[in-house]
């Protein structure tokens, strides 16, 4: 998707939006995450992936590593997707919750004022073991807020689990701007939200699985109960539970627990009970207050709307006993920034063998800074620190006219080698990219290349004179 022209100006315009929740008791990440990600779909790529995680491992030796370096998790999702062009947008871990928000490189100009926050509710809200943790941002003018939990385990603390919820949702994000998290346009809720079916026996439930037939359950699922009832969880949309409950399996396997574990009190437990413990809800603003008034709601009203394209369990992963769940989603939005802060663009030929130089814009409304740069990247480069080189906006400008800027590049930070790139201007004010240029060609240093021929010829001069020695033996 390229960004908007003049002719688009107004154009309604939908973004593809692929949510994962899953908890990973602590396992190292799979081999492959092809079908999770659909990387092989036929249709329209992703413009955005939204990866929440729960009881990622978290012991003390693993945190404080994790603390210095990304961990393993996200330097995976990162492995996989920066060379497809998503580069990761924010992250946010409190202990075992980890959430990760990646989006294609075109999209960063038109997303702004991103913060993260969490909240502890583990042992009465001292211990981030369970909690929730949350990414917003701007996304083209409309305001989305993503919401990763891990609710309280067990059949019966339901009221602990919504108690836990609606303290969570009353986090307040630092900033005299930023609007509280139910009123954002769009809220997504998703994670370990350990709901429960309730009354219904082990035999029945396990009985109504292995028929498919899931709409026998759903009356009892503790968490549909409760969005009857509970007047902040009614304005939550989820999609039908088409899908086998994806709690308690065997490890490596589509079979429900089938262990029976002793307790510190010397008897069996019960073998768990299957239920829908990891979900995926959302909650549209403009459509509460529609509900909330009398009269139609005209489509001029209905700035962006949300529209569930699947919502699928994946049974094939097996590390952990939760199987993931995902849910990808059509965001149709009228753009309400339709111009990026910063255009920019390289100019002329770059390669390592001379000063290069940069031409930037600006609009005025750009709160520019000492401390703006603008950074050569790789096209695929895994996040905003992931640069080659950069250089300072005010300290290496060369030239300035009403209209544009200049900055140079020495050529001793140019990679010699060559290869596609791409310049992105960040701003120290707003925290993020706020200008992005196309992929580009850096041509390899012909000097390099010239050695380097030179080297191989005087290694093949020299190989018949070796060959020969050898033959008189």
């Amino acid at each position: 998707m390229e960004p908007a022209g003049p002719a688009e100006r107004g154009a309604v315009r939908e973004l593809r939006l692929h949510l994962v929740t899953w908890n990973v008791g602590t396992a190292s990440p799979p081999p492959d995450v092809t079908s999770l990600l659909q990387l092989n779909s036929l249709g329209p790529t992703m413009d955005m992936y939204v990866i929440g995680l729960q009881e990622v491992n978290s012991r003390i030796t693993n945190f404080l590593s994790d603390l210095a370096f990304d961990d393993p998790w996200s330097v995976f999702f990162m492995t996989v997707l920066s060379p497809l062009g998503y580069i990761k947008l924010s992250s946010v871990r409190m202990q075992g919750l980890l959430l990760l928000v990646f989006v294609k490189h075109v999209h960063l100009p038109f997303i702004r004022d991103v913060h993260t926050h969490y909240i502890r509710t583990g042992l009465y809200g001292y211990w981030g073991n369970k909690g929730g943790v949350t990414v917003r941002m701007s996304l083209y003018g409309h305001t989305i807020c993503f919401m990763n939990c891990h609710l309280p385990a067990h059949m019966e603390n339901t009221e602990q689990r919504l108690d836990d919820f609606e303290k969570i949702l009353e986090m307040q994000f630092e900033g005299e701007s930023i609007p509280s998290t139910l009123d954002h346009d769009v809220l997504f809720w998703f994670g370990d939200l350990n709901f429960r079916i309730a009354d219904y026996g082990i035999h029945f439930v396990r009985e109504s699985i292995n028929n498919k037939r899931y709409n026998l359950l759903w009356e009892k699922d503790q968490l549909n109960m409760a969005k009857k009832k509970e007047a902040f969880l009614q304005d939550f949309i989820e999609g039908p539970l088409q899908f086998k409950p994806t709690y308690k399996f065997d490890l490596y396997s589509d079979v429900y627990d089938t262990r029976e574990r002793k307790s510190l009190f010397w008897f069996n437990e019960k073998k768990r009970k299957p239920a829908w413990t990891d979900r995926i809800l959302w909650r549209v603003k403009n459509l509460c207050q529609h509900a909330s008034k009398e009269g139609e709601f005209s489509e001029e009203e209905q700035t962006i709307s949300v529209t569930l394209n699947n919502y699928i369990s994946h049974m094939s992963y097996g590390i952990s006993d939760h199987k993931p769940v995902t849910g990808t989603f059509g965001l149709e939005l009228k753009p309400l920034l339709l111009d990026p802060l910063v255009t920019l663009s390289p100019e002329g030929e770059w390669s390592a063998e001379h000063d290069v130089l940069i031409r930037y814009s600006a609009v005025p409304e750009l709160p520019s800074s000492a401390w703006d740069w603008i950074g050569l990247f790789k096209v695929s480069f895994r996040h905003v620190n992931d640069y080659v080189t950069y250089a300072w906006v005010e300290d290496d400008e060369i030239s300035s006219n009403k209209d544009s800027k200049q900055v140079y590049m020495s050529a001793a930070e140019i990679p010699d080698t060559g290869g596609e790139f791409l310049l992105g201007y960040y701003s120290n004010n707003l925290q993020s990219i706020v200008g992005i240029s196309q992929p580009f060609q850096i041509q390899p240093n012909r000097t390099l290349i010239d050695k380097d021929l030179t080297q191989e010829e005087n290694s093949w001069m020299q190989k018949p004179d070796n060959l020969e020695s050898r033959d008189e033996f």
